[in-house]
């Protein structure tokens, strides 16, 4: 199956729908990026060209990339492109409603993507009325430079619309990993959370700084899952061994259902992180978007060395 030829429609222009419009606009296919807020249109535009320019690409290239996209506020105007890509905010009933109207405007072959980091997709598919053209797709940020894409199935999702949402994604240098049944959070955040639950409590407990605490799954845990994965790790490491660590140490590790107070504390204290200048760190001396270009350029090129070795 060839994909190269389908047209795609992004709804949102914020920084998801923004990196999700750069990597498709990038591979050649035609884009339209949608929201209703023009000023946020502006702002998309000129993020996709300022990465592009910080990833390298000349002048004339990025001309051609940002030539392969159309701009508009207008929701019917996806009724032509052959894959859309609801990218809005985490709000169930905003996604529902979004979801409705473009399903009134599309035909029923149309295939609509949801992207999301663990809403439900059964739940957000339940007034549609052409659930079988419906799935869910979870892009990492930044979503142009993670290679993973979890696609997830939906009750109604039919093999044909995971077919072709696979192979786009494959054709477009991603690696989609298809999740079949639909819970919450789906394989990476459910992953990603034990983790940072156990490292919050640990910082928590005084165990040690968060900066030693992050050095620790940095230079151990983090060069070797670039490799090998958790349950691959079992294996070579011998899962007798495993099962008589787990036997004395998962009663040890945190198991809390709901937020940790050291959490709920930084929250209600406005300390959210970098981007009101503390959380865990102190970042009142940093910039923020040179922080984060930084981590993304280090990134990239991590991704690529990975891409050459394979």
């Amino acid at each position: 199956m060839n994909t190269h030829h389908l047209s795609i429609a992004v709804i949102g222009g914020g920084t998801m729908g923004a990196g999700i419009t750069q990597l498709f606009a990038s591979n050649g296919h035609r884009v339209k990026l949608i929201d209703i807020d023009t000023q946020v249109l502006s702002k998309a535009k000129l993020r996709i060209s300022g990465e592009l320019e910080r990833l390298g690409f000349e002048k004339t290239n990025i001309e051609q990339v940002l030539s392969n996209i159309e701009w508009t506020n207008k929701i019917e105007e996806a009724n032509s492109v052959s894959i859309i890509i609801e990218a809005v905010p985490e709000k169930i009933d905003l996604k529902m409603s979004v979801l409705n109207e473009l399903e009134s405007v599309c035909s029923p072959e149309t295939i609509i993507a949801t992207n999301t980091s663990g809403l439900s997709i059964d739940r957000l598919a339940k007034e549609l009325a052409h659930p079988e053209r419906f799935i869910g797709t979870h892009f990492f940020m930044p979503a142009n430079v993670i290679p993973l894409v979890e696609v997830v199935k939906g009750a109604g999702t039919s093999e044909k619309t995971i077919e072709i949402v696979m192979t786009l994604l494959k054709d477009n240098n991603k690696k989609p990993v298809l999740i079949k049944k639909d819970i919450p959070g789906f394989i990476g955040n459910r992953i990603q959370h034990a983790m940072a639950r156990e490292a919050i409590s640990l910082l928590e407990q005084g165990v040690a700084s968060a900066e030693d605490i992050d050095t620790v799954v940095r230079y151990s845990l983090g060069p070797r899952l670039l490799f090998t994965g958790p349950l691959e790790q079992r294996d070579l490491n011998g899962l007798d061994v495993h099962y008589h660590i787990a036997s004395y140490l998962y009663e040890e590790l945190e198991n809390r259902t709901e937020p940790a107070q050291l959490l709920t504390e930084k929250v209600e204290a406005g300390e959210l992180g970098i981007k009101t200048g503390k959380g865990f760190y102190d970042w009142n001396n940093h910039d923020a978007q040179s922080v984060l270009e930084n981590k993304n350029a280090a990134i990239l090129q991590l991704m690529k060395a990975l891409k050459a070795m394979e």
